[in-house]
């Protein structure tokens, strides 16, 4: 049960967040599933989460200025609906046969246009209806919500569904959006952001944003660190269907579970996170995770088992969730309010944008060199970025010590 102190109205975005995760949890086995149903080009495959993520290099800054100018909670809400009219009509196309490639890109990029506004808002939205020093709390469930409904109960879930009723679902992604959106609207004490009486030019708003957040010399280091720390994950994830068949020996069911593996360290990631930064510090913690992702794709580039593959994505989960934790709370500490969106879009452009740029990387490695080439090309880069980057991590305590007390 959550706690008093966060209200109502947070208890009612976090319920939100619950279903629609485990909606998109569903998704993620089920799309690349049907993508490899439907061809077995690595590029193909890898290129579908390029799409997805493409919006964010098209419309990142233009959407982090929207969403400063609206009202963030309609916003969403709107979003919401929109997306899942999207995913329903995915799933009537795989129902009548119809789910081309052409068709799955898409309903992807109609699904990641989307997600560049009702994540930038949804994220705005947490510091309006919780205190300052609730951020870290509140952080720590929505991740653990992420976690249980994304990645842990959702992919075996959509795997089984896929194998059962292949357009079943992405038909259940469908209704968690209508749901989110019905849960998201009944909140009635988050602000509503109107634009300001006197408008300027929307390229004047975006480069404040621009200038703020490359003025920050510990939010410019983590957005950059972020950028390849995407780049080289999602160059990996993009292939996942191919390696866990081809290197693995796993079935659908068997893939639906390896996604889930992250999550089962996530959670007791988010229920240790607040309790390490306070033993330990933000910049040690971040350090320590450096090195696990490296080291986690060089145990995925040798594994040939299941087993081994599994628990090294175990371990990566608890770094995942801590370093989320940290770093969205500093984020949202250090960030105005009234430029939360535009910075929060510059941060998000290089970070998705990275994944982008990751994906569409991976799969032409995988294609032209083997489905374990991008876990090599993920490691070496991360050994360089572990070296560059840490020596400046020390700076990370420094901000997070005025805030040190919201971690108890």
């Amino acid at each position: 049960m959550l706690p008093k102190s966060l209200g109502p109205d947070f208890t009612k975005l976090w319920i939100a967040s619950t279903v629609s995760n485990a909606g998109d949890g569903v998704t993620l086995a089920a799309g690349p599933l049907l993508l490899a149903s439907l061809t077995s080009d690595p590029a193909l495959i890898a290129g579908a989460v390029f799409v997805q993520q493409l919006p964010w290099l098209l419309f990142s800054l233009l959407s982090g200025a929207a969403v400063d100018r609206v009202d963030r909670r309609r916003l969403v809400v709107v979003v919401d609906l929109a997306r899942g009219l999207v995913i329903a009509g995915l799933a009537g196309a795989v129902w009548a046969g119809a789910g081309s490639i052409a068709v799955v890109y898409a309903a992807l990029f109609l699904l990641g246009t989307g997600k560049t506004l009702a994540d930038n808002a949804s994220n705005a939205l947490i510091p309006d209806v919780v205190a300052e020093g609730d951020l870290p709390r509140a952080n720590a469930r929505l991740v653990t919500v992420f976690l249980l409904g994304n990645q842990l109960g959702g992919p075996p879930l959509g795997a089984y569904l896929f194998a059962a009723v292949a357009a079943l679902p992405f038909g259940l992604d469908a209704a968690s959006f209508v749901v989110a959106a019905a849960l998201i609207a009944s909140t009635r004490t988050a602000p509503i952001k109107s634009a300001p009486a006197e408008k300027r030019p929307l390229r004047a708003e975006i480069g404040e944003g621009l200038r703020w957040l490359w003025r920050h010399r510990v939010l410019r280091m983590l957005a950059l660190s972020l950028c390849l720390m995407n780049l080289t994950l999602t160059g990996t994830m993009a292939i996942y269907v191919l390696y866990a068949r081809e290197r693995l020996g796993l079935g659908e069911a068997g893939f639906g579970l390896l996604l889930s593996a992250t999550a089962i360290g996530g959670i007791p990631g988010s229920a240790l996170a607040s309790s390490l930064v306070n033993r330990w510090g933000a910049t040690t913690l971040m350090r320590v995770g450096l090195v696990i992702e490296t080291l986690t794709h060089l145990s995925l580039a040798v594994a040939r088992s299941a087993w081994h593959a599994g628990v090294t994505l175990v371990l990566f989960g608890v770094h995942a969730v801590v370093w989320s934790v940290i770093t969205r709370s500093v984020r949202q500490r250090e960030v105005p309010a009234d430029l939360r969106g535009r910075v929060n879009s510059v941060y998000l452009l290089l970070s998705i944008g990275g994944s982008a740029l990751g994906a569409l990387a991976g799969g032409v490695v995988a294609r032209d060199l083997g489905v374990t080439a991008p876990f090599w090309m993920a490691f070496g880069l991360m050994a360089l970025l572990t070296t560059v980057a840490w020596k400046g991590f020390g700076a990370v305590d420094q901000t997070t010590k005025a805030g040190r007390s919201a971690w108890s």
